[in-house]
């Protein structure tokens, strides 16, 4: 028996490679399947059945292309309906592979066909849920994501997720191996842990949804309470994810051609393709294209991309780091941007060598900033981490802009002086200052090390709160 879990740190996502007696399955795979296809071959084995706790929201899983080069039957749960040919299985239903029993355990709630797959050896005992998105370590599902399809509220799908849990997982037995889809990071969940595996057991006296003597009312409260608004690209993926898509080397072929500086210009113009820079943040802030967005490719790229630019049918041209296109286009795709158009073929360097004019992010230190705010207590200061880094600690009289909500804040920023930006790192700053930069707002200076730097230099910050009692 193998079990082989695939995480992607981008994404917080986790997939599952089962195999036994020469054949093995698939547990939410992601869209680029040549691993998976790989490690098969390499243990001469077939895959047989590719299995799906759910239609996906936050990344496109590469089921649809998988099943067409392996002939493997995509599996989801019960109420899927698709657009491609799957068997929807019933609940209790066992599938085989080799020796392992995988057992359907319909866990509506996160979504109607949410389905957690019970693992079973050769001796009958029970060894593991994949428990999808309806159960994570340390949270549970959101209950918002599919509530317009369903017509239901998310009060609605809460109660429906409060039954799954105690009549299909908590009977379970405590040394039960939960093998989640998600761990921190994602925006599938609220408080989600930094671990990726864990035990039933510990899972009942750690998390808070499955505390034994909490009523339907009370969870419902506690799992719907905070619940910030979706990515707006969740539903397209999902879209994506019940129809059907393109098949990602041809999303690679177009991706990846590269374009010189006279080219790019000219499909920038004639598509109104957005101009992509995932270099370092410090590299885009000494020299980029003019109204160029800026998501680094090293940070967390394809959520932050799917954030800021939202709909996935937008056309994108790249500005990578030499020898990354490839990689830039294949995380893309992964959450369901199938439109870049090709990238700037000698990056910064030959668009700056072609004459073409660039623009620049101006930066100070926090010492700087400090002799600033020592000067004049006025001084205009935004914090774009999310609103509980900031409720936790921020600079005294600074404003809360949200990134992932700036464009609701747009009419906050000063447009006759000078205002600083900063958030915990630099990374997200960055890509704010490049949002404000694309519309027009020139007029700020980032805080180089973010939040980290401020406290090093000793400016006056609030007095610290314990994230975990906001």
């Amino acid at each position: 028996m193998k079990v082989e879990q695939i995480y992607t740190g981008c994404l917080s996502q986790g997939a599952y490679y089962i195999e036994s007696k020469g054949e093995a399955a698939i547990i939410d795979p992601l869209r680029e399947v040549a691993p998976y296809i790989e490690t098969a071959n390499k243990n001469n084995a077939t895959i047989k059945y590719i299995f799906e706790t759910h239609f996906h929201a936050d990344f496109v899983s590469g089921h649809v292309t998988l099943a067409k080069e392996t002939g493997a039957t995509i599996v989801y749960g019960p109420e899927a309906k698709t657009g491609f040919e799957a068997l929807i299985a019933k609940d209790q239903q066992e599938f085989k592979i080799g020796a392992l029993t995988l057992t359907v355990l319909h866990t509506p709630g996160h979504t109607m066909e949410s389905t957690t797959f019970l693992l079973r050896d050769e001796k009958n005992k029970d060894i593991a849920i994949f428990s999808g998105d309806t159960l994570f370590l340390g949270d549970v599902g959101r209950p918002d994501l599919a509530q317009k399809a369903a017509n239901l509220t998310q009060e609605d799908l809460a109660g429906i997720l409060y039954e799954s849990l105690r009549k299909k997982i908590m009977p379970l037995s405590d040394d039960i191996l939960v093998y989640p889809a998600h761990g921190a990071g994602s925006a599938c969940g609220k408080n989600l842990s930094k671990e990726t595996v864990g035990t039933l057991g510990e899972q009942k006296k750690t998390n808070y949804a499955l505390r034994a003597d909490m009523t339907k009312e009370e969870f419902i409260k506690e799992v719907t309470d905070g619940l910030l608004p979706p990515p707006q690209y969740f539903p397209l993926n999902v879209k994506m994810n019940k129809e059907g898509y393109e098949d990602i080397q041809s999303v690679l072929a177009s991706g990846t051609r590269p374009l010189s500086p006279e080219a790019f210009e000219v499909a920038a113009n004639e598509t109104g393709a957005v101009i992509l820079d995932v270099r370092h943040q410090d590299d885009y802030a000494k020299a980029h294209v003019p109204q160029s967005i800026f998501i680094g490719i090293d940070g967390g790229f394809a959520p932050w991309v799917g954030a800021m630019i939202g709909d996935v049918k937008q056309p994108i041209l790249l500005i990578t780091p030499e020898g990354r296109e490839e990689e830039t286009v294949t995380r893309l795709a992964r959450v369901g941007f199938d439109h870049t158009l090709g990238y700037l073929e000698g990056g910064i360097e030959a668009w700056t060598k072609a004459g073409k004019a660039t623009d620049a992010v101006e930066g100070i230190h926090a010492t700087e900033l400090k002799n600033i705010l020592n000067k004049d207590s006025n001084t205009a200061v935004f914090d774009v981490r999310k609103s509980g880094e900031y409720l936790s600690e921020h600079i005294i009289d600074a404003v809360n802009t949200p990134l992932d909500y700036l464009n609701d804040h747009m009419s906050e920023f000063p447009s006759g002086k000078s205002f600083y930006i900063h958030c915990a790192g630099g990374y997200r700053s960055m890509i704010a200052a490049s949002i404000l930069k694309s519309r027009g707002i020139h007029n700020l200076i980032d805080i180089k090390g973010g939040f980290g730097s401020i406290k090093k230099a000793a400016i006056k910050v609030s007095d610290y709160v314990c994230p975990s009692t906001l």
